[in-house]
């Protein structure tokens, strides 16, 4: 079977592998420790106020459900 019809049907060569180390590697950032803390204080703020949505829509949803009776 050739190459086209190998990648046609999902199937590569071995030697498809040997481009790999062409591909660029992510460069690492180095980010001092009050940055990282920042980020992370930023990131629980984020899940906090997500989390009070989600709270606040599950009572809506309820709401809904029940309608204006109990």
């Amino acid at each position: 079977m050739n190459d086209k019809k190998l990648f046609e049907n999902n199937c590569f060569p071995l030697s498809w592998l040997e481009d790999e180390e062409h591909f660029e590697q992510p460069s690492v950032q180095r980010k001092d420790l009050h940055t990282l803390l920042a980020e992370l204080e930023d990131i629980k703020n984020r899940i906090d106020e997500i989390s009070a949505r989600e709270w606040h829509l599950e009572k809506l949803i309820k709401f809904h459900r029940e309608g204006f009776t109990r």
